[in-house]
């Protein structure tokens, strides 16, 4: 089909590639990401491979890397390139880590870091647990398995051996690898490969406590919350150097200039830079990469307690002893990197262009250059001249990357709320598990409807719960309403067993934190052999008129997206105003079902629409059961 200018004007006038592509979403470093020129800052990738290539041919144990960079230079893109590379080559696991919630427990949150990283697929698109499992049973048994093999005939070995398949595999591995302390670990590996059991594997690995029922059912003891700190990091050593043996982990840490600060006054990034030491101390082989602006590896990590010991396992691989640095763009970088965007594009559509970087103009584009842009700047001007011909462009001179588009049919915020949208519903499954990122944005949903009136309650405030340290950060925030008449307590959990039990706890004190009402937010069932959480329960429900809301995904997608883009408005250059303005025009808080039955009247039942976390009574079978292998065990 031959494409006239008109279709592709068409195109140019429904659909902009650029809006709202201005900043990496993790989900991209995991997923599709942004269209990518392998040439632009190659310095900065290859020598995150090098590293991994002499790790893998025993040339160095482990290499530290930092690379610094201005706001929008480009950090992120360049961690989204080494991860898909990574991907393909099949040598190499990826464990990435960009949010820092407590500081506080920050071994602890590592830990869930690298069990929820390893959950990403990898080479064979399977999980990366699945991959080192499958290893572990090939070099003990001595075969050549595929992961997906092992998968398919687990349910048949299951059925002919019972749990007791996972107790011999262990011990077999055991044999070979007796340097591992923890067997519980290798275990809890190898019932990934168990589709109806995977989910809680990945689940205990993470250090979160299965309920009674599932630890014993597969064998694995329950950690204690107290002791969780300060197991963490030896859990974290003993799985990479289990992981270790079969792929070189290739560990970033990245988001790094936050403000947060731990306990001890320490920044984010002084806190990930000592983790850092320590893991290079204790690893036996890896590759640590931090990225970070260079204001902050100034600032705060030469100004740490023996910043020169750290500083040398932080760029362990420079002679310099100093960060790599990202260049800014100049005017070929910029030409290749617009082409490669409009080239997807275009391809996506089925449409030939009249030139590869239509409807832009190179000299303008290599003008822009001469200014020595980030790539942000570049994404945002693109984004704002994309239109198909001259006389509906802003008005701007061609080195100015500021230029605004004055159309007013399109909110500002909209490209950047519907490109979180689509990035939700990629990942809403592990999204459903985000305690803190749910409460996050049930809490600016509320915030946007103070002063309203929703289900009978005019919302005052949002308040957080006191006293915090009886709280503990159990319970998320308080709804202030009606004159202070009614005092909600709003709860997200997700989590099972002692956690659901002391959480519920918190929302029946209705004395203590001056409550006139809890409210539990959560999407599944509660285990009727979690005797204290069902006796809460019960209380709240019944005895103290409190709710327990259903946790619906389609509710809470369209409230992430907009957290998403309130959590990086300055990247976006979005003012709060703009935010709060769009979630009113759109209604996304006011009819948002969710929202609605948090405020409505309880109804003192439990909810029908949850999903069951427990697993099933008995191993389902393999039609393909004559296909399997024969263990001799």
């Amino acid at each position: 089909m031959i494409n006239t200018t008109s279709t592709i004007d068409e195109l140019i006038q429904n659909q902009n590639p650029f809006a709202g592509h201005i900043v990496v979403r993790p989900q991209q470093i995991w997923g599709k990401s942004f269209p990518d020129v392998p040439l632009i800052n190659a310095h900065v990738s290859n020598t995150v491979f090098d590293a991994v290539e002499k790790v893998r041919t025993g040339k160095r144990e482990t290499v530290g890397i930092t690379i610094t960079a201005e706001k929008g230079l480009g950090k992120s893109h360049i961690i989204s390139r080494i991860r898909h590379r990574l991907k393909a080559e099949n040598g190499s696991l990826f464990i990435y880590m960009s949010k820092y919630d407590n500081l506080n427990q920050i071994k602890y949150q590592f830990l869930q870091t690298v069990a929820s990283s390893l959950r990403a697929s990898g080479s064979q698109n399977l999980m990366q647990w699945q991959e080192i499992a499958a290893a572990l049973i090939n070099e003990a048994k001595q075969w050549n398995y595929t992961p997906q093999q092992y998968i398919s005939m687990y349910p048949s070995w299951l059925s002919k051996y019972s749990t007791s398949l996972i107790d011999k595999l262990t011990e077999v591995v055991l044999q070979v690898k007796p340097e591992i302390t923890n067997p519980y670990i290798v275990k809890a590996i190898l019932w990934t490969l168990s589709t109806v059991h995977a989910n809680f594997a990945t689940y205990w690995l993470s250090g979160l406590e299965l309920t009674q029922t599932q630890a014993e059912g597969m064998g694995l003891p329950n950690p204690k919350s107290e002791d969780r700190e300060a197991e963490a990091l030896s859990t974290v050593r003993q799985i990479l150097d289990i992981t270790s043996h079969y792929r070189v982990p290739v560990i970033c840490f990245d988001e790094l200039d936050i403000a947060d600060a731990a306990d001890n006054g320490f920044l984010a990034a002084q806190v990930i830079a000592s983790l850092v030491k320590d893991l290079y101390n204790s690893l036996k082989q890896g590759v640590l990469l931090l990225a970070m602006y260079p204001r902050t590896w100034e600032d705060q990590i030469k100004a740490l307690p023996e910043a020169e010991a750290v500083i040398d396992r932080l760029v362990s691989d420079q002679a310099d002893r100093q960060p790599i640095k990202l260049s800014f763009l100049n005017s070929d970088n910029i030409v290749a990197l617009v082409s490669q965007w409009l080239q997807d594009f275009y391809e996506e559509h089925q449409q030939t262009p009249p030139h590869p970087l239509y409807p832009f103009d190179e000299i303008k584009l290599r003008e822009l250059g001469k200014s020595r842009p980030t790539v942000r700047s570049v994404l945002k001007w693109c984004a704002e001249n994309f239109v198909p011909n001259e006389s509906t462009k802003p008005e701007t001179n061609s080195t100015d990357t500021t230029a605004r588009w004055t159309s007013t049919t399109i909110h500002p915020v909209k490209p950047y709320f519907d490109n979180e949208l689509a990035n939700v519903e990629a990942s809403i499954d592990s999204l459903m598990e985000e305690e803190t990122t749910i409460a996050d944005a049930l809490w600016l949903a509320f915030n946007s409807l103070i002063g309203e009136t929703v289900e009978g309650v005019t919302i005052e405030s949002i308040e957080e719960v006191e006293p915090s340290a009886a709280n503990n950060g159990f319970m998320d925030f308080k709804i202030i309403g009606n004159n202070k008449k009614v005092r909600i307590g709003v709860d997200v959990v997700q989590q099972n067993y002692t956690v659901i039990g002391a959480a519920l706890g918190r929302l029946i004190d209705y004395r203590k934190f001056n409550l006139t009402r809890g409210c539990l937010v959560r999407s599944k069932n509660i285990s009727s052999k979690a005797t204290l959480a069902r006796q809460y329960l019960k209380t709240l429900l019944k005895d103290k008129g409190g709710e327990w809301v259903s946790l619906q995904n389609q509710d809470i997608k369209p409230l992430l997206a907009i957290v998403f883009v309130y959590y990086n408005r300055e990247s976006y250059e979005l003012k709060e105003e703009q935010i709060f303005d769009f979630i009113e025009q759109k209604q996304l808080a006011i009819n948002n079902p969710l929202i609605r039955e948090i405020l409505s009247d309880p109804s003192g039942q439990e909810p029908t629409n949850l999903t069951d976390d427990g697993l099933p009574i008995s191993i389902p079978q393999n039609v393909a059961a004559a296909d399997y292998i024969e263990l001799n065990l």
